[in-house]
């Protein structure tokens, strides 16, 4: 009998699929309640049949008192800290965004950048990661190793984008010692999710904007794409057959064949809002994976369940029998998303039949 691992991970490779994966784990706070609510826990993957969990690594911060990383900046009383250092205080009006408190902002010197102290993996950290991979294995379940704001996002979550850019744009050596020391510690960390067995690894940085790219493709071509292939090659180089999965909202068309020729096996969202999925699947056919593509500025809130039912089956019957998708939310499922339709995209999954 096929597992849903199996299933997903033959669909992801373009291999067929005896049922399309559905992906539903990123819900928000509130439609977490919600849920409870409803059906008295909280585990909506299992009850919506996700074949896959996503795992960590445990990260160890390398500084006691974040507040003494922000010399240029006084974050506010209720700034809480994370492994990076990175600040988050509240938005007055927003139901779960922060504002964010970059360390390095301004005019940090070159000796802050370097010694700035990224997180570590933690004692035992690979061990466990090992043994949640094996039980998600146990269960019948794909592993996928959360990497998101592999490069490009915590750079500038640490720098500022303002700063970051200034950079970049004038060849400051900042830029360069700030990449690769984050490039270094994500090839340490992609190692140990292929050291475990991890069979999909979600790596991710935002360089689109709503209609345009968030960079020249020069920039990116210099910073980001040779830094990306060798954080991809360290996983490959371990375990040749994992997945890399790819997160960028926004239109990024002219990055796609650079992405799939370092090593980018799916794509995701696919935000229907900023890029035509027909478009995609047009230039990256049989080449990208796609995960995701149901959109939630659009169909998923403000749809009814019939539209979210014919826009699954389109994207279904577009990548065909040889599979290639996985069909889910382009990213959090937020309050105004109405129950109905997120049960309209399970079963349009479950009803559907490629003639």
């Amino acid at each position: 009998m096929t597992t849903p691992r199996e299933n997903l991970l033959r669909c992801l490779r373009r291999q067929g699929y005896e049922w399309p994966p559905l992906d539903t784990c990123n819900f928000c706070p509130s439609q977490v309640e919600a849920f409870q609510r409803r059906f008295g826990h909280k585990d909506y993957p299992a009850w919506f049949k996700v074949p896959y969990r996503g795992v960590g690594i445990g990260m160890e911060k390398r500084f006691q008192d974040a507040r003494k990383l922000y010399l240029r900046e006084t974050p506010p009383a209720d700034t809480i800290f994370d492994s990076w250092g990175l600040g988050h205080s509240h938005q007055k009006d927003c139901l779960h965004m922060t504002r964010m408190h970059h360390p390095l902002a301004g005019d940090a010197t070159l000796a802050e950048v370097r010694a700035y102290p990224l997180p570590a993996i933690a004692p035992n950290a690979s061990a466990q990661l090992a043994q949640a991979v094996a039980n998600l294995h146990a269960a019948g379940l794909a592993a996928r190793g959360e990497m998101p704001c592999t490069l490009w996002e915590i750079a500038w979550y640490i720098r500022s984008m303002e700063d970051l850019m200034a950079d970049m744009m004038t060849d400051d050596e900042r830029a360069t010692v700030h990449f690769d020391k984050l490039m270094e510690n994500a090839v340490a960390r992609i190692r140990a999710y292929a050291q475990a067995g991890t069979d999909i690894i979600q790596l991710g940085d935002d360089i689109g904007m709503q209609s345009t790219i968030m960079m020249s493709t020069d920039l990116w071509r210099k910073w980001l794409k040779p830094r990306l292939a060798h954080i991809i090659a360290a996983a490959r180089g371990i375990k040749p057959d994992i997945l890399i999965f790819y997160h960028s909202c926004g239109y990024i068309l002219p990055f796609l064949d650079e992405l799939i020729e370092v090593g980018v096996d799916i794509l995701n969202p696919v935000q229907p809002e900023c890029m035509e999925f027909s478009e995609v699947h047009r230039r990256t056919a049989n080449r990208l994976s796609y995960w995701g593509t149901i959109g939630t500025q659009t169909t998923l809130p403000f749809g009814t369940p019939r539209e979210v039912k014919e826009t699954v089956w389109s994207r279904l019957r577009t990548c065909g029998k040889s599979g290639g998708i996985m069909i889910g939310p382009t990213h959090m499922v937020e309050p105004e998303v109405p129950w109905e339709n997120l049960v309209a995209m399970a079963e349009a999954v479950a009803e559907f039949q490629l003639g």
